[in-house]
Formats: structure tokens, C-alpha cells, sequence
């Protein structure tokens, strides 16, 4: 194993990118000689070590890759990241009785691990109702030949060729132009800038945990002194009470004129001035 393919400083893209980049630009490709052997020792013998060997031959592809999704507001860090995996899983995976290369192979591992960190990241995707419209995104954007907006001819073009409806379609181009904004704000915004993020002008006032407890408090009192108002009242008088506002089906004037045998005048009557007085305890 030469010196060249020695962990180097930084060799993690979470860390200094840029040097990770030349780092992993700086390994050398295989030979198609070199990357037989080294897959037909991994596949046979289960060799690590070869397995060790063509994961950081291959590691400058993933940059490639992750390069081409730089257009949804995720750290290209994260994306590579995640594209390593998918790299890892590829050469797992791989037998060299395929018949191709393996960056052939792995690059659909690559795009599968990346689409997926995408699609639980990013907010504008995560507002996709269905996995067939999470599909679009990605289809969509490799459907665009440019950047304006989709004319009504293109609308209907990419829409039969995806097998949706054109109104799809439009939703879809514009969730994929708008801005997926952080909460935060970016670490280097100046001072002009930095009120603009959403964390500095939204507040969740029903979570203002004076007001939280301020609400119980109130909410148990109210209970409280209704309970004890009620108590007062005679047992007709409570029942009606409850039967009209207390209870989830609310009974009528005339269910309860049939079932004390009165009027519903009476009933009416009744209610307003066991009200009154609850309202009188209540308040005092």
C-alpha cells in the first residue's frame, strides 16, 4: 500500500473542504489492472484492506457528484458526506463479474444516498405530499433546459414524459425556485442583514411559558369556582345547566320541557335564572 493513500490532514469533508478536496484530488486513480485485483481480492477474500484502497481512489467522484447538487441550500460538506456512504455501500456491493468500472456502478449508490439526505433536509421537498411528487423534484430539475419558467408547451411535454398532470408540474417548478431560507440566518451575515432572518422577528407568543402558566391558572380557577356555583343550585336546575352547555350533545328546550314534563318556556325560564346566579357566585 503506498504513502499516497495515508489519512492526510483533514481527510473529512465536515472539516476544512477545500483542503479535503485537494486532498482526496491529490490520490491517484486506479489503473483498470490495479481496480480487477483490488476488487477480486475484496469479493474473494474479503479483503479490507482492498476495500480500504478503492474507497479512497474513488473519493474525488464524490465531490464531482455532490458538486451538481449545490443548488439546494445544503452544506456541500453534508452532501459529500453522504455520498461517501453511498461510495462505501457501492463497494460492498460490487463484483467484478459485472463487466464495468466501478465508479459506473457506485455512482448510482452516490445519487441514491444523496437524494435521500435531500429529501430529509431539505424544507421545500419536505413539504411534497407524496414520494411520487418527492420523484419530481429531482426529475424536474434534470428536465429544465434552462432557467426561465417552463412554457405551456414544455409544461405538457415534461408532464407526459413524467406521467403527471401539468398542474403538478407547475407546483413543482415553483417550489424549486423559492428559497429554502435557514431560521438562524447565515454565520456571516453583517449587522444589515442579520434581522432578516426568521429567528429574529417571529415569536411563538402561546409559548410564552409565564402566559403558559398563567392560562392553567386561570383555566383551574374558572373551573373552580363554576364547580361551587353549581353546588348551590337544586338538582333540576344543575341538570339543565349541564344538558344545555356543559354537555358535548347539547340538549334542547323541548327534549328537556319532555323530560321534566313542563314547557319549554318554563325550561327557558329556568336556565335564566339558574345563569344568573351562577354568574353572581362567580364573580364575587
Amino acid at each position: 500500500m503506498g504513502t499516497s493513500l495515508q489519512p492526510v490532514d483533514m481527510l473529512s469533508p465536515g472539516g476544512n473542504l477545500e483542503s479535503y478536496m485537494q486532498a482526496v484530488n491529490s490520490i491517484p486513480v486506479l489503473s483498470v489492472e490495479e481496480e480487477r485485483k483490488l476488487t477480486g481480492s475484496l469479493h474473494n477474500e474479503e479483503d479490507l484492506e482492498a476495500a480500504r484502497h478503492l474507497v479512497m481512489s474513488h473519493l474525488r467522484f464524490v465531490v464531482y457528484i455532490a458538486k451538481s447538487y449545490s443548488g439546494y441550500g445544503l452544506a456541500q460538506a453534508d452532501l459529500i458526506q453522504e455520498g461517501n456512504v453511498g461510495l462505501m455501500k457501492a463497494v460492498k456491493r460490487f463484483n467484478p463479474e459485472f463487466g464495468v468500472r466501478l465508479v459506473s456502478f457506485a455512482v448510482h449508490w452516490i445519487k441514491a444516498e444523496i437524494h435521500e439526505f435531500i429529501l430529509r433536509n431539505w424544507r421545500i421537498v419536505k413539504v411534497a405530499t407524496t414520494k411520487a411528487q418527492r420523484k419530481l423534484f429531482f426529475n424536474l430539475r434534470s428536465a429544465k433546459k434552462r432557467l426561465a419558467w417552463l412554457n405551456h408547451e414544455e409544461v405538457k411535454a415534461v408532464a407526459a414524459d413524467l406521467g403527471v398532470e401539468p398542474k403538478v408540474v407547475r407546483e413543482m417548478e415553483g417550489r424549486l425556485s423559492s428559497q429554502d431560507a435557514a431560521f438562524d440566518g447565515g454565520m456571516d451575515d453583517d449587522d444589515e442583514s442579520a434581522y432578516q432572518a426568521p429567528a429574529n422577528y417571529l415569536e411563538d407568543h402561546s409559548h410564552d411559558p409565564a402566559k403558559r402558566v398563567e392560562q392553567e391558572n386561570w383555566t383551574e380557577d374558572s373551573n373552580t369556582r363554576l364547580s361551587s356555583a353549581m353546588s348551590t343550585l337544586d338538582e333540576r336546575s344543575q341538570d339543565i345547566l349541564t344538558q344545555r352547555w356543559l354537555s358535548e350533545g347539547k340538549a334542547t328546550l323541548h327534549d328537556l320541557a319532555d323530560k321534566y314534563g313542563v314547557s319549554a318556556e318554563r325550561i327557558r325560564q329556568l336556565e335564566k335564572n339558574a345563569m344568573k346566579k351562577v354568574r353572581v357566585l362567580m364573580e364575587s
